[in-house]
């Protein structure tokens, strides 16, 4: 599958990659050079591969709150929340952002590779509802501008400051140049952006204004590599690595987005007895002691015994570390080195906590 951006990828020099069945530019300039460029100025991504429902409907909100385990129904227009979505046993169906446009109406955003999975979930449990779920993936394009420099550089296209537009809120009906847009204060590096979605196809000449417009702030094309590294060292979690049917929520660290105060939601029993049995896994930061870089699936050990294994691993440009996320038991002592199994060796790592960046403090050290 192609996003409607491919055509842009070869002017850039784009690597394409095959990702869960979609081309998609893995890097432009190197991954290294991307990555650094979204922490110091403003890089642009084409992320429309990512999936869109429209939920409407009278019980619209009611329905959502009940699929979700973070709380929807007290959303209100122009504001986003992030939501694990469970099955009954607590695992992950999928991670999701939810846009409330209007009292009935909602946005809900899930991974690319998800899409027909979640579509079904969602169809599967609305029988007591009124509302209906629309698909819009193909007709919707998803442009991320993320950077220090992402703000200056909106307000330049836009023509309005945007102090007041708040994180996770986002503005419904915004142009840019002829094109209307909703644009976002979300996204996916760990640094201030904005994510941008609109009609499949304008997504080209919408890029060409945003690499035009960006020229003086130095803007880049980012690809999957440089997108990766940077939710990485963020601590944002990967649907399929720190999250999945066999990773719930409370282990994923993610219960503060678990509103167990609600009445009901899928999967708040399991997690409830999860959480009660206080003997659940965790994720955790290691950086590397020895030389090595970790990747996901290799085997964590503490005391030579195997307590987990890597969900995420790699070179971290910012803090010029070999760091890793890991899924280990819950007796594992902080305190102790671990040791990650690269290459049939046993190398030495130790506990740094997660995230590893956030821009408000910097590296973690």
């Amino acid at each position: 599958m192609k996003t409607p951006l491919f055509p842009v990828y070869a002017r850039h020099h784009a690597k394409v990659v095959d990702f869960h069945g979609w081309d998609l530019p893995v890097q432009f300039s190197g991954i290294i050079d991307e990555h650094r460029q979204v922490r110091q100025s403003v890089g642009l991504f084409d992320v429309s591969h990512m999936g869109e429902f429209k939920v409407s409907g009278a019980d619209a909100a009611a329905f959502l709150d009940r699929m979700v385990t973070n709380r929807i129904a007290t959303l209100q227009p122009g504001a986003i929340r992030y939501s694990p979505l469970c099955y009954e046993d607590g695992g992950t169906v999928d991670d999701l952002l939810i846009y409330r446009l209007t009292e009935t109406d909602f946005l809900v955003v899930v991974n690319a590779s998800n899409i027909e999975k979640d579509f079904d979930w969602l169809v599967a449990h609305r029988s007591r509802h009124r509302v209906s779920i629309e698909n819009i993936s193909t007709q919707t394009a998803q442009l991320a501008i993320q950077g220090p420099k992402a703000q200056l550089l909106m307000e330049q296209i836009l023509h309005q400051p945007l102090d007041s537009l708040r994180y996770y809120h986002f503005i419904a009906e915004a142009r840019l140049a002829q094109f209307p847009v909703l644009i976002s204060r979300t996204g996916y590096t760990g640094e201030d952006g904005f994510e941008i979605y609109l009609g499949a196809q304008n997504a080209v000449r919408a890029w060409e204004i945003l690499m035009d417009e960006g020229a003086s702030f130095g803007i880049k094309p980012i690809g999957l590599g440089a997108r990766d590294t940077l939710r990485f060292e963020a601590g944002l979690p990967l649907y399929g690595q720190e999250l999945s049917a066999e990773i719930n929520p409370l282990e994923a660290g993610l219960s503060r987005f678990v509103k167990f105060e609600k009445p009901e939601f899928i999967g708040k029993d399991a997690l409830a007895a999860i959480q009660a049995s206080g003997g659940f896994r965790k994720l955790i930061g290691l950086s590397m002691v020895d030389r090595g870089i970790p990747r996901s699936g290799f085997r964590v050990f503490q005391e030579d015994l195997p307590v987990g294994w890597v969900t995420s691993g790699s070179y971290a440009p910012t803090l010029d570390q070999n760091l890793a996320i890991a899924l280990v038991e819950h007796s594992s002592d902080l305190t102790d080195p671990f040791q990650i199994e690269i290459r049939g060796k046993l190398l030495t790592a130790r506990f740094l906590s997660l995230p590893f960046y956030s821009r408000s403090k910097g590296a973690a050290q």
